[in-house]
């Protein structure tokens, strides 16, 4: 996903049901001052629904919440593996300030800064249903810590110029509203964000890297409770904003990262860097959007195309296909909605299909992947995304199947033209954003294996394996400069 170009924009390309509109405010003096300083990593992600089951009815709303969150301006996480309706979202834990201290933050592809909650937030949640121990961030008991004046060029970027009436002694503010009426705010700070970097074959250093990112003041909605309370997010979008593109403007990294989500064993590899193996095919991101957005030509299913309007992927503003791996389902315009459902059951009008919440379900007793057809999605460049039957379809307990498919008809007028293609169809591919070339690419990969990554410095080529963690499991920090791995680990059922 992307960010938006400015503060103070609002997405051109937003939530079906959930907006959320990004604003800075500036005001509300900062009554205490902080001193300041450097990094890049090995991170291990855990899943927000480690060992919890699910009904289907939590999956609609939690899927409402994240796309809430995920399409828009300054958006959210990072997807899942198995069942949907055992998947949330995915956090992992990483160290901040001196002395270190750890805070669990919500993975996201596509928000743009980072932040977590501050000591003096008001309505942060104090306890956390994930099994986790909550944090609240002090910039005072930091030593590497500083406030963001509004008047550094951190801050005016992120305004697109100049502030007015801004001085050195007023804070850069930050207010992110969502849809579903959550919101955050507060103010930045730079300090040393720490994490392990590969440095080997299998083998990380600890490293710091002096990052801006958002000291939480005040939370409300879903960003308060405690049944889904981390300690903040960790945005990997494109905005010069997020933790990626200050690592890559400081010359530590490149702006490349990739992700593989295991649905098989478990467990999955998110790593900043160049990627070299796999060999990955890539598709031109569509320029100027605030998402990762690919230019759909053609939907097959069962070898045969729909025929479809020529037009229906590019509607007004709305160009191109988000892929979003936070968002657990997919959705569809009904324009091609209904012909691929159609398609589908060509081979089973002896089907008894019946709604559950907002989703297609039946009975059925043989293996799915024999007796449906396999979708795939073709792109521009000759990008295809192959989704098997076992992709779109989930149990739903017993030998009740569920589409994993969302009709966009059904959705708000903002999102009724929408398509999106998330981590349903996303899973058990190595998926690469390459934002140095503004290209977007995937390969069907086992992401319980391994990957290779390039050191950009060195020339070197490190092997970098998946892993699946406990959920005991507590950070171990090992230091250096270049390539940056993240581990996710996925606690979920299996399709």
């Amino acid at each position: 996903m992307a960010s938006a170009p400015s503060p103070s924009s609002s997405s051109s390309s937003r939530s079906p049901l959930r907006i959320l509109f990004v604003s800075l405010l500036l005001h509300l003096l900062l009554s205490s001052s902080i001193p300041r300083s450097l990094a890049t990593g090995f991170l291990s992600v855990r899943h927000r629904f480690a060992g919890r089951s699910r009904s289907i009815a939590d999956l609609a709303a939690h899927d409402l919440r994240r796309r809430g969150r995920a399409l828009a301006a300054a958006d959210l996480p990072l997807g899942g593996r198995g069942l949907p309706t055992d998947t949330g979202l995915y956090f992992t834990e990483i160290g901040i300030g001196t002395p270190s201290k750890s805070y669990y933050v919500q993975v996201d592809t596509g928000s743009d800064i980072l932040w977590v909650n501050c000591i003096t937030c008001n309505n942060c949640p104090k306890k956390s249903d994930l099994g986790v121990e909550l944090t609240l961030y002090d910039p005072k008991s930091s030593q590497s810590a500083n406030l963001v004046s509004c008047d550094e060029s951190f801050c005016s970027s992120m305004y697109g110029g100049e502030i007015p009436e801004c001085s050195s002694n007023l804070p850069c503010r930050y207010s992110v509203m969502y849809g579903d009426g959550s919101t955050t705010a507060g103010y930045f700070v730079t300090d040393y964000v720490q994490y392990g970097q590969v440095v080997g074959n299998h083998q990380t250093k600890q490293v710091n890297a002096s990052i801006s990112f958002g000291c939480g003041a005040q939370q409300t909605g879903d960003l308060g409770s405690s049944n889904e309370a981390l300690d903040g997010i960790l945005g990997f979008g494109q905005a010069n904003s997020s933790m990626l593109s200050q690592l890559a403007a400081s010359g530590k990294v490149k702006k490349i990262f990739a992700h593989c989500l295991d649905t098989i064993n478990g467990g999955g590899i998110f790593a900043i860097g160049n990627v070299v193996q796999p060999k990955v095919n890539t598709t031109p991101l569509v320029p100027n959007q605030p998402h990762y957005n690919v230019n759909l030509q053609a939907i097959e299913v069962g070898g045969a195309l729909l025929q479809l309007p020529s037009d229906l992927f590019v509607t007004g503003d709305k160009k191109g296909t988000i892929i979003d791996s936070g968002t657990t389902l997919s959705y569809l315009p009904e324009a091609a909605y209904k012909p691929m459902m159609n398609a589908v059951f060509a081979n089973h009008q002896d089907l008894s299909l019946h709604a559950i919440q907002d989703f297609v379900c039946f009975q059925y007793f043989d293996n799915v992947d024999d007796g449906f057809p396999e979708i795939i999605f073709h792109f521009e460049n000759k990008l295809s995304l192959n989704v098997y039957p076992h992709d779109y379809l989930f149990q739903n307990g017993g030998n009740v199947y569920c589409v994993g498919f969302q009709n966009g008809g059904m959705q708000s007028k903002d999102g009724k033209d929408m398509v999106l293609l998330g981590d349903l169809v996303l899973s058990n591919k190595l998926v690469l954003y390459d934002l140095e070339n503004q290209v977007i690419g995937w390969t069907i990969y086992n992401c319980s294996s391994s990957i290779k990554v390039q050191d950009d410095k060195t020339g070197e080529v490190y092997t970098v394996n998946a892993q699946n963690i406990s959920s005991g499991w507590r950070s171990k920090w090992g230091s250096s400069t270049a390539l940056v791995l993240l581990t996710l680990v996925f606690c979920c059922l299996i399709i």
